[in-house]
């Protein structure tokens, strides 16, 4: 794949076409390739139609590009009362950290983000990403007591038995810990404060498969933490809100509640895009842009549709929305404005065959 990518870099008029044109209109295959000599001039940020037509994008990008990047989209819309995946969280957190990192130390290879539109179109906590990141690795001093203490502030569900990822469990001077990006769980082994052994074990027989030599980075199972901040804002709404009253009283509290996610705009202070985060000199490419525009069109009305419903079914005793605001999804006027704001061009790759042709 490199050394085709190689072949196409020195074709003249096709790495021409690539690098100046506004909108290519070339077929599908070709856009891997097309996007790795891109990045070799500045960083991308990367929209497609779909979850599943990311995912093979990413997959195709890693053979050709050492840095690409998922940020994927929440599998629920933003009203519902159901959490997304802790795996999805992960990755997406993990996305805006390689960001941060690569604004603060720059190198030489370009990060390529790849998100669907989904993902493209829904904000996020203003904060998200930014908190300083734990990373456990053998050898390394820190209390069990503070690791036990800081898996739980990070949404982690502690258990007898770690067999799920987000869980952890306790025994003696050992620690379990199924981290959401994580193949296998990780066993954590104590002498004293100071980590004497990592290694993963297999769920199934909790038994030690192979030790662990590098550092792992410990990524939250949740976006939204149960800070004191947003426990004390949840007390203060339980009256005005009694719809989420029951959600509201658990978040008060400390507990960790399923679908708490879609209070994010009553509970913090500001939600920002993927566009927000965008590294100097960036530019946005989509893939196949009367797609991406037909489906977040659909996305917003969809939403508006299912809260109108839920609504809807609440006056026959059905669960009402847990709140009335708006919801995360930015329109397409407002992401031309943040493009704008944000000085970002524009590239659309098209298919043969497209309106746009």
């Amino acid at each position: 794949m490199r050394g085709l990518l190689s072949t196409i870099s020195h074709s003249g008029p096709l790495a021409e076409a690539i690098s100046q044109s506004r909108t290519l209109v070339a077929p599908s295959p070709l856009y891997p390739f097309a996007l790795a000599l891109r990045a070799k001039e500045r960083p991308l940020i990367v929209v497609t139609a779909s979850s599943r037509s990311a995912e093979d994008l990413v997959s195709e990008l890693r053979t050709l590009h050492e840095c690409v990047y998922e940020f994927p989209a929440w599998e629920t819309l933003p009203h519902e009362r159901l959490s997304p995946r802790s795996d999805t969280v992960a990755k997406r957190i993990q996305t805006l950290y390689e960001i941060e990192n690569w604004r603060s130390a720059p190198n030489q290879v370009n990060p390529i983000i790849v998100t669907p539109v989904r993902g493209f179109i829904h904000c996020f906590i203003s904060n998200l990403g930014k908190a300083p990141l734990i990373q456990l690795q053998a050898n390394q001093e820190i209390s069990l007591t503070a690791l036990v203490e800081h898996l739980a502030s990070l949404s982690y569900t502690r258990t007898d038995l770690v067999e799920r990822r987000g869980d952890f469990a306790v025994r003696g001077g050992i620690v379990d810990i199924f981290l959401p990006l994580s193949a296998h769980p990780i066993r954590v082994d104590f002498f004293g404060d100071e980590i004497e052994q990592l290694s993963y074990f297999d769920v199934s027989d909790q038994r030690t498969i192979q030790s662990i030599s590098e550092k792992l980075s410990i990524y939250p199972c949740r976006e939204l933490l149960l800070t004191d901040a947003v426990r004390t804002r949840a007390y203060e709404l339980v009256e005005k809100y009694p719809a989420a009253k029951e959600v509201l009283d658990r978040i008060s509290q400390g507990i960790v509640t399923e679908g708490m996610e879609s209070l994010i705009p009553l509970l913090t202070d500001s939600q920002e895009s993927i566009i927000k985060r965008a590294l100097p000199s960036t530019e946005i490419i989509f893939l196949d842009s009367e797609r991406i525009r037909s489906r977040a069109t659909d996305l917003l009305s969809t939403n508006k549709e299912f809260l109108a419903a839920s609504w809807s079914n609440a006056s026959v005793g059905a669960q009402s929305p847990l709140h009335d605001g708006d919801g995360t999804y930015l329109s397409w006027d407002e992401l031309q404005a943040e493009m704008a704001a944000a000085n970002l061009p524009l590239q659309n790759f098209n298919p043969f065959g497209s309106d746009l042709e």
